[in-house]
């Protein structure tokens, strides 16, 4: 090229750019330029390589600052006499390259099994002959709401994968070994097509392990393990609620090859109480109270996780009113307390007897509209709805 570009611009960034923002710029360049997406492509060539070198130098932090003092000539010495080297494989050191380019971009649209197991960069594979762990388990249980209040204990009985007692774990009948698979040499993996686009894949013959059992555990088929009960006990602390999850470490499925044990995650449920509602930490029931205690006025008990507790229900109380009981509600599994919320509901009486029923007579033959001031309110908002009814109906008219 007759003259280099600011190496800036190739890159299309700013001379601020952070370390991230210039490895976001280079790989999206490097992938569009590249020459195995751009085959007998002489200029996307010529691209790549200005690239490579913009890249090669900006990533560099003493050469960033030479270049950024002295221009290209303060970064000529640094390629030697033949200048930057366009037949190396573009690796820089450590960073990055085409596959991690392509790994990166192929992950993000979901091909998360190409080159490097879609991860991106260069990551280590895992070994398919190493300790593998086990699986996680998950439980669910359902509990009354008093264990969710005061805590309790239960014994939780599963079924689960267990390590071979008879090969420990390993699959190989006594007296035998796992051999490396031919197919993949003991990769785990096989690689299909050629060119720019390959993609990895589970070895079809070993199913990703590397390894192949020539003569298996009778008792586990080869699997290296086995079903077997378990008994776990569980403690329940208070204040849990439905969702709330219990991790009990190690009590998973066991590990292949030597591998820890996953872990086992209860789901509690918590079943639903027919006096108490719960809400968060808080805590809602309901209260009867009799029309006389309720005109009157009067001490009512209502009932609190802990037991019974009074409060006084002032004269002319409606249903529906609500009285709070501060840190009666329930405890949290954070510490502290919720509070408990009585809601007022009057009772019509049943079953009257001749003399309740008289009795009531006379009261209500008593009763004056003043007596009763909430319907009364009632009566003269409906009384003025009818009349602006009749009012429309005569201008229609």
């Amino acid at each position: 090229m007759a003259s280099k570009r600011d190496y800036y611009e190739v890159l299309g960034v700013s001379k601020s750019v952070n370390a991230d923002d210039l490895k976001k710029a280079y790989r999206k360049l490097a992938m569009q330029y590249h020459p195995d997406r751009n085959p007998d492509n002489k200029e996307a060539a010529e691209k790549f390589k200005e690239v490579c070198e913009a890249y090669e130098v900006l990533s560099d932090a003493d050469k960033r600052q030479r270049y950024d003092q002295f221009g290209h000539e303060g970064v000529k010495s640094a390629f030697g006499p033949g200048g930057f080297d366009f037949g190396r494989d573009f690796t820089h050191g450590q960073d990055i390259d085409l596959q991690d380019i392509l790994g990166s971009f192929f992950q993000a649209g979901g091909f998360g099994n190409l080159f490097n197991g879609g991860g991106g960069g260069r990551q280590r594979a895992r070994d398919p002959n190493g300790p593998q762990r086990g699986g996680d388990l998950r439980f669910d249980i359902e509990i009354d709401f008093e264990e969710a209040v005061f805590g309790s204990e239960r014994q939780v009985d599963l079924t689960v994968n267990d390590a071979c007692e008879a090969c420990k774990g390993s699959g190989a009948a006594e007296g035998s070994t796992r051999e490396a698979c031919k197919q993949c040499r003991g990769q785990g993996y096989v690689v299909a097509g050629n060119g720019f686009f390959q993609m990895r894949q589970a070895c079809p013959i070993c199913n990703g392990e590397g390894t192949i059992i020539r003569n298996p555990c009778r008792k586990c088929s080869g699997t290296g393990r086995v079903r077997a009960p378990r008994h776990i006990a569980l403690k329940i602390p208070k204040g849990v609620e439905t969702g709330s999850r219990l991790r009990i470490g190690g009590k998973g499925e066991s590990g292949l090859r030597g591998g820890a044990h996953g872990d086992l995650y209860v789901i509690l449920h918590v079943r639903e109480h027919d006096i108490f509602e719960r809400h968060g930490d808080d805590l809602a029931c309901v209260v009867h109270v009799s029309p006389a205690l309720a005109a009157l006025g009067g001490d009512v008990e209502v009932p609190t996780p802990e037991g019974y507790a009074r409060i006084k229900i002032p004269p002319g109380t409606a249903t529906g009113k609500i009285f709070r009981l501060r840190d009666r509600g329930m405890t949290s599994v954070h510490g502290g307390c919720g509070d408990l919320h009585v809601r007022v509901d009057i009772e019509v009486p049943q079953n009257l007897s001749s003399r309740q029923r008289h009795a009531l007579e006379d009261f209500a033959a008593a009763c004056a509209p003043d007596n009763f001031p909430e319907a009364r309110k009632r009566q003269k908002q409906t009384d003025r709805f009818f009349e602006r009814r009749d009012a429309l109906r005569r201008i229609r008219s």
